[in-house]
């Protein structure tokens, strides 16, 4: 295995080594599709909104996106470090999922 830098090890832990792995991911993909708030989040992903904001918590918190706006209504974006590692993260994905279908 290559060396991962610290954004890759936070990226392995986010979404293959705990627990809504595969939830924060649906959000993050759908926050990269497109800038929304919690609430159309929830609504195109058919999630419940605490669910959503709970991810979204955990994705701001390890600076995985970042916000604009006020409280209620703020957009969700992908950050930089993020989008500069997609390919990683896609990576992880992928041999996280071949993992669960072994």
């Amino acid at each position: 295995m290559l060396a991962l830098d610290a954004f890759e090890r936070l990226l392995w832990w986010l979404f293959a080594g705990s627990t809504g792995a595969s939830t924060r991911a649906e959000v993050l993909r759908a926050v990269r599709e497109q800038p929304r708030n919690a609430q159309q989040l929830s609504q195109a992903l058919g999630l419940d909104y605490t669910t959503v904001r709970h991810h979204l918590r955990v994705l701001v918190d390890n600076r995985v996106v970042v916000t604009e706006g006020e409280t209620y209504g703020k957009l969700y974006f992908v950050s930089d470090s993020m989008d500069a590692h997609w390919p990683a993260l896609e990576a992880i994905l992928e041999k996280s999922r071949g993992r669960r279908l072994k």
